[in-house]
């Protein structure tokens, strides 16, 4: 979508919509959650990348963002720096990680504008030779320092090999020590065909976990891809996971797990259920709303949380959910 285009449509959205309050209690007890917990942002470079000649997402900056929130009645947002594509292993980038460095600065700019109502945190494959440079150089930066987004998929990280292991464990450590949040896509390459489910899973619970006992960790998607809820070694992940939780299992007191993208209004009655029964297991205290990126078919974030209130959860259980907020926020 370009530019013009994208803002004439923030523009419509923010006039329809009537105005919000922002106390975060309010917007609770209204049933709009306090933050939407999985954005991204796109700086013109990184447009560049992905616009593939039939079109990208184009540029999204703080302040389309900011837009659609006000649209939505929804006080902040965490941004996920997309840096990581440029670490993808299907990519051949010039000077990758001075483009990770500036991609990750440019979230940290947009924050800042903001700070009231943006968080931005800082990405990278994690697998790279410079992974830890560029999570301590996040660290020293005042609108990055709150946490890292990695993306297994993307970065085609595979938890059956050892030395994948390894390595993550290094940088799960490095996080716990700066204090930093880990938002994680879980979900192991799907174009490569990557052996994803329970086993992967209980890597991540068993051996990644411990390495960071200390900092919020928030798996993306329902440990999924999205959109909707159809995919079945996603939910074989997260069956593990939401039984770790239930059990209330050693090192899940700071996990969470974000929804965006699995309500997208086009489920079937039986993914729905299965949906609502995986949360119902994690547990409501342990959700949290997202609606990721503001581009292509993905929901933005009203007519996304629209889709996840439609959900066969009790009032209750949605004013739950709304009220959560990741403590990296705080």
């Amino acid at each position: 979508m370009k530019r013009r285009a994208f803002l004439g449509s923030l523009l419509a959205a923010a006039t329809a919509t009537p105005a919000f309050a922002f106390e975060d209690e309010a917007a609770a007890d209204a049933l709009v959650p306090r933050a939407d917990h999985h954005q991204h942002l796109f700086s013109p470079a990184m447009a560049r990348l992905l616009d593939t000649g039939s079109g990208g997402p184009g540029t999204i900056a703080g302040s389309d963002l900011v837009a659609l929130l006000d649209a939505a009645g929804i006080r902040r947002a965490a941004l996920l720096s997309v840096a990581y594509v440029y670490g993808s292993p299907s990519r051949k980038i010039e000077d990758e990680y001075r483009k990770v460095m500036a991609e990750n600065d440019f979230n940290g700019a947009q924050a800042a504008l903001y700070p009231e109502r943006l968080r931005a945190l800082g990405s990278f494959n994690p697998l790279r030779d410079y992974a830890l440079d560029e999570l301590a150089r996040c660290a020293a930066a005042p609108h990055l320092k709150h946490g890292i987004k990695l993306h297994f998929g993307n970065s085609d990280v595979q938890l059956e090999l050892p030395e994948h292991v390894a390595r993550l464990q290094k940088v799960f450590a490095a996080a716990n020590k700066e204090k930093m949040a880990i938002v994680l896509h879980l979900r192991s390459s799907v174009t490569k065909n990557r052996p994803y489910g329970a086993a992967q899973a209980r890597i991540f619970v068993d051996e990644l976990l411990p390495a960071a006992p200390d900092v919020t960790v928030q798996v993306a998607h329902m440990a999924g891809t999205g959109p909707g809820y159809d995919d079945a070694p996603a939910d074989e992940a997260m069956g593990v996971l939401a039984e770790a939780l239930a059990a209330k299992a050693a090192h899940t007191r700071r996990l969470w797990i974000d929804v965006a993208t699995v309500a997208n209004g086009e489920l079937s009655p039986g993914a729905a259920a299965k949906l609502v029964r995986r949360i119902r297991q994690v547990g409501t205290d342990k959700i949290l709303f997202g609606s990721d990126a503001a581009a292509g078919k993905n929901l933005r974030p009203r007519d996304s949380w629209a889709a996840f209130r439609k959900l066969a959860l009790t009032d209750d259980e949605f004013r739950h959910i709304a009220r959560n907020l990741a403590p990296y926020f705080i």
